[in-house]
């Protein structure tokens, strides 16, 4: 009674309780909801990490930071591992890393030899890739691998910070010297029926790349640079540090930062505008490497007069509506030119710039190897400017 009394006494301190209560209950809800959207937030991250950790499909990159790492990768799959070596027997290969066959950005390759005389490259990957990203990458791909267009991984070694791969000797070398650099006297060994069966068998390897492995590779660095030619000019696909695994179900990959060489990378790789990111980026780089083929120069013309021929696909393109030589180096006859002309329709195709746009490698090859009066003119890249004068500054 006294209680009520008391209330009833005071109607604006009722008013106050009432108010307090309602917001106390508001909090409550507040509370609740949060510590659900956590627990939810959470379990997501918590079942993502796990899909993460537990899957070779291309997210070795986020978890190989650490040699430790790496050894526990080796070890999980040392069934497919290929034979290991310590780094006094690479040394003892390759005579002390007397001949040096090239280098990048990646480190540097050198000559050896293996048990019976056996040629091999080894590549030593520079100390500066500390979390072993491209080391791993290769491993993990070309152990799964077995195609006469693909190189042939022989092994590797790793001791701390020390890494190496060794790889089946190719004597010709890489097929941008024969391409490029015209003061090479074996530039005239390369005739346009052996760019075109360079060609398709590069488009066999990716074919299989894409298609005839258990798991999906992806390789992301398509370019003359990284296709090795062996005694009879039969050309292998190397360099897969960059490269991508994926289920063969997957159509479309996810991928956190951009990969690839600046004149090879397509389109979808660098903005996600364009299309989601898949097998086809691959065709893109073949498309644009069997275009150099044909016009015997780089991609990337830094000493264009206008914008039209810095755009190399537009610039083939014209040559091509125009009826004009496609290889303006040299004189060619019917036969070659039928072969420049079917190569070069299909590396239209392959640089359409949406990937829907663009062949699979199967259809790459059929349109290679098949009939030239059944191949459509593709439509003009997309990516190509109206011609107009570029500034003398924009030749970087």
């Amino acid at each position: 009674t006294i209680s009520l009394n008391w209330h009833n006494a005071n109607p604006s301190l009722l008013s106050l309780q009432t108010v307090a209560d309602s917001l106390n209950w508001r909090r409550k809800i507040v509370v609740g909801v949060a510590s659900c959207v956590m627990v939810v937030f959470m379990i997501c991250i918590i079942i993502c990490c796990s899909k993460c950790m537990s899957s070779t499909t291309g997210h070795v990159k986020f978890w190989f930071t650490s040699d430790q790492d790496i050894e526990a990768f080796l070890k999980n799959h040392g069934a497919q591992a290929q034979k290991r070596y310590k780094f006094s027997e690479v040394k003892k290969m390759t005579n002390s890393f007397k001949v040096k066959l090239g280098g990048g950005g990646f480190g540097t390759v050198y000559k050896g030899e293996i048990l019976g005389g056996c040629p091999v490259a080894v590549k030593i990957l520079n100390a500066s890739k500390g979390n072993g990203v491209d080391f791993i990458n290769e491993v993990a791909s070309i152990s799964r691998t077995c195609h006469v267009n693909v190189v042939t991984l022989l092994g590797f070694c790793l001791e701390g910070n020390k890494k190496a791969l060794i790889y089946e000797f190719m004597p010709n070398g890489s097929l941008d010297k024969y391409i490029y650099n015209k003061k090479f006297e074996t530039t005239q060994l390369l005739s346009w029926d052996n760019l075109w069966h360079i060609s398709i068998g590069i488009a066999r390897g990716l074919e299989y790349l894409h298609r005839g492995c258990n798991t999906r590779i992806l390789h992301f660095d398509i370019k003359p640079h990284n296709i090795l030619l062996d005694e009879n000019f039969c050309p292998k696909i190397s360099d897969f540090g960059l490269a991508k695994l994926c289920p063969r179900k997957e159509s479309i990959i996810s991928m956190s930062d951009a990969r690839g060489t600046i004149g090879y990378v397509a389109p979808e790789v660098w903005n996600r505008n364009f299309g989601g990111i898949s097998h086809k980026s691959d065709v893109y780089s073949y498309g644009m490497m069997l275009l150099e083929m044909v016009g015997g120069r780089k991609n990337l013309n830094a000493e264009a007069s206008n914008t039209s021929e810095i755009y190399f696909p537009y610039w083939v393109y014209s040559r091509l509506e125009q009826g004009q030589d496609l290889r303006p180096d040299g004189v060619m006859v019917t036969e070659e030119n039928e072969i420049a002309r079917r190569m070069t329709i299909v590396g239209l195709w392959c640089v359409q710039t949406f990937p829907k746009d663009r062949p699979t490698m199967s259809r790459v090859i059929d349109m290679l190897e098949g009939n030239m009066n059944s191949m459509e003119m593709p439509p003009k890249p997309l990516l190509s400017t109206p011609t107009r004068s570029v500034p003398e500054s924009s030749t970087s």
